[in-house]
């Protein structure tokens, strides 16, 4: 229960959702953290996490799109731990819209956050982990772009896929400092950004969206951000130690189906 006992997190896009479930679950397994996120309930999120597990957190409102921020939070978890060891590429965008009826500003949006931020991010932290003897990075990307894609989905698409790009070249590049980048392609999973997804399809009733989203999935359910913050520890413990490059998909199944009408 203790694999990431004495190991130091920083985690982008912790308010809420995913983000959260990272650290929720990275406390529970003996890490310490440092929480990044616009929002100020990150704030909140630290202390709740800090009171239930004990462990010592953060707390950092911060804009991953701006490198001499993360270069500064980096720097500051540094002084107050002494080390870094895990990174996780958590903060992201996803806004629906057709690729003829887009605007710049809406593919400049995920470009920024979800490629821009991870790369940011990345280099404000990686010196660090390399001064403390190597880590692990965890890069959150999607199953969209690289292995499915839905109509509207194009610029959420292109920035996903880009993060597997990201992923494995730095994975290369990093292998000789004792440090891991493997990226998470997660499927349908219940958090605040489906849900706002599920309220641009269908305002009037964005769960009856959800609700149908998960008939077409074998398991018959939306993934749980906790378990994709299960398999988020696993890959930043050593349990994981020759795990490396790889793009780990966790989707209950759902791109596995030819079609949802054929077969016995």
């Amino acid at each position: 229960m203790n694999k990431l006992h004495g190991k130091v997190a920083l985690i982008t896009g912790a308010s809420k959702g995913m983000g959260k479930s990272h650290a929720t679950i990275y406390a529970k397994y003996g890490a310490n953290l440092i929480l990044v996120d616009l929002d100020e309930s990150v704030n909140q999120v630290a202390a709740e996490i800090q009171n239930k597990y004990g462990v010592e957190v953060l707390a950092q409102v911060g804009d991953v799109t701006d490198p001499q921020a993360m270069r500064l939070i980096a720097e500051k978890g540094m002084k107050r731990f002494g080390k870094l060891n895990a990174l996780v590429c958590n903060a992201g965008v996803c806004r629906l819209g057709k690729f003829l009826e887009s605007s710049d500003a809406e593919l400049d949006l995920h470009i920024n956050v979800n490629i821009k931020g991870a790369w940011h991010t990345a280099r404000g932290v990686l010196p660090h982990m390399i001064a403390s003897g190597g880590g692990a990075v965890v890069v959150m990307s999607s199953v969209t772009g690289d292995m499915t894609a839905d109509p509207g989905e194009v610029a959420y698409a292109l920035s996903k896929s880009a993060l597997i790009g990201f992923t494995k070249a730095l994975a290369v590049e990093m292998a000789p400092h004792n440090i891991r980048v493997n990226a998470i392609c997660p499927g349908f999973i219940w958090t605040p950004m489906a849900e706002q997804v599920a309220r641009q399809v269908n305002p009037d009733d964005p769960k009856a969206v959800l609700d149908e989203l998960a008939t077409a999935i074998p398991m018959k359910r939306l993934g749980r951000p906790d378990e994709v913050g299960e398999l988020s520890a696993f890959l930043a413990s050593d349990e994981s130690s020759y795990i490396n490059g790889a793009q780990i998909v966790i989707d209950g199944a759902s791109t596995l189906p030819e079609t949802v009408s054929i077969g016995m």
